[in-house]
């Protein structure tokens, strides 16, 4: 067994470990603050249908929008910190960054809370502002946590993590305990815990930057946009269940919240899988700034077993076990069954191999290429939602079909900008330069 556990973490990129405990407490924390909020507002079918509509936005649109400054602090800064530069100047501006993109986004929240606040949560603008403070914290918590990444601080990215998980279920059993009938308090949890968790980081974070040279704006913002652009597709993707339910069948409560329910079971895989993204972004922008091709390609190639393993490990128990567990868990009424549990599996496992190949594009600054397989993945996954037919059905199998579709095409744009990468693994080390070269098909500044 002890054998085992050394060959899988040999295979994980370094700092996966020291990140999977906090990812499994934040992990964990999602099923309690949505476990905890199902139980307290039973009979309150309006109020827990309020909190899975909001949750899902802030797990899609949230993250669409912040997480892709986690990811381009991620590159920067390992890249350079490979070259023995600092990074102060990259945290000075991408706060100044980060600050902008949360003003626009708080500012259209305040513009439009009357008409969000009737279309998404029965007219509670109450639960718009509480969406604004959770996009608050997802600002400051991606932000310190990117230049942990690229600066190697796994020890501290990960006590963040787990401090947000410990605050959300403190704070969820302490909505319970007090009695709170609100799917305000329960939303709330959402903004605190993030902030919280990002001070107690910050002295940290603060020490370990250093002096470097200057960085370009834009270096910074160059490729931004369209790793916003492509996060947002891919969150939609993933969340787009339960948004679309809500749209075709606003009434049907029981079945909006036993969705989030049932896609937060199904998606195990994709929180262990959060443990990965970090290190695995790291991990492949050192090997591409020295130039080891050799182990860049096989890290992918590791990463590719290992997600084949989560999705078995956490598919078949949800399969198997899921229509069950939403009952026990989350109070949902039964309206799903074994095999909508499957296809929402296979979902995962194909969303987790989209990312992974993501972030293989993203290295080689294919951006653009990456949103491209998105917006396939995104024009299946609607053009599904909208056939006629049973609305738990379509949304699922969108699902499904969105994420196969996006891998498909992510393969498809490697092997046509990088012919050699198939092989690449198994060549001794050279320049990954040569794979991005203008001829390659790499973008350039």
């Amino acid at each position: 067994m002890k054998a085992l556990l050394n060959k899988l973490s040999a295979a994980l990129p370094p700092g996966t470990v020291a990140v999977a405990g906090g990812t499994v407490v934040l992990g964990a924390a999602s099923y309690v603050h949505l476990g905890v909020a199902g139980h307290s507002l039973a009979g309150y079918d309006t109020a827990m249908a309020n909190v899975s509509v909001l949750w899902t936005i802030v797990m899609s649109i949230g993250i669409g929008v912040f997480f892709p400054i986690e990811q381009e602090l991620t590159r920067i800064v390992s890249a350079r910190a490979v070259l023995g530069q600092g990074a102060a100047p990259v945290l000075r501006r991408a706060t100044v960054l980060t600050a902008g993109i949360l003003g626009v986004t708080l500012l259209a929240l305040g513009l439009l809370a009357g008409p969000i606040a009737d279309l998404l949560f029965q007219g509670d603008r109450g639960l718009v502002a509480a969406l604004g403070g959770a996009f608050t914290g997802m600002a400051v918590c991606y932000l310190t946590r990117g230049v942990l990444a690229g600066l190697g601080r796994f020890g501290a990215y990960g006590a963040q993590l787990a401090v947000d998980g410990g605050l959300r279920i403190v704070l969820a059993f302490g909505c319970a305990v007090f009695g709170l009938h609100s799917a305000l308090a329960f939303s709330l949890v959402l903004a605190i815990a993030p902030i919280a968790a990002t001070l107690v980081t910050l002295p940290t974070l603060l020490r370990a930057v250093g002096p470097g040279e200057p960085i370009a704006w834009r270096e910074l913002y160059g490729g931004l946009g369209l790793l916003v652009c492509a996060t947002l597709l891919s969150q939609l993707v993933v969340n787009a269940a339960v948004m679309s339910t809500k749209l075709l069948a606003p009434d049907d409560s029981a079945l909006i919240a036993a969705l989030l329910s049932a896609l937060v079971l199904a998606r195990v895989p994709l929180f262990v899988f959060g443990s990965l993204q970090a290190s695995l972004l790291s991990g492949l922008t050192a090997a591409f700034t020295a130039g080891d091709r050799a182990a860049f390609w096989a890290m992918l190639r590791r990463i590719g077993v290992v997600v084949g393993a989560l999705g078995l490990l956490g598919g078949v128990p949800a399969t198997v076990l899921g229509p069950w567990l939403i009952q026990v868990l989350f109070k949902a009424e039964p309206v799903l069954g074994s095999f909508d549990f499957f296809l929402m599996s296979a979902g995962t496992v194909a969303y987790m191999f989209a990312m992974v190949l993501g972030q293989a594009l993203m290295v080689f600054k294919r951006h653009n290429l990456q949103l491209l397989c998105w917006a396939l993945g995104t024009a299946v996954l609607v053009g599904i939602t909208l056939v006629p037919g049973d609305v738990a059905v379509r949304v699922i199998v969108a699902y499904a079909l969105g994420s196969l579709a996006t891998v498909l095409a992510m393969l498809a744009a490697l092997r046509l900008s990088f012919p050699g990468a198939a092989a690449a693994a198994g060549e001794g080390p050279r320049q990954l330069a040569d794979a991005s070269s203008p001829g390659a098909g790499a973008v350039g500044k």
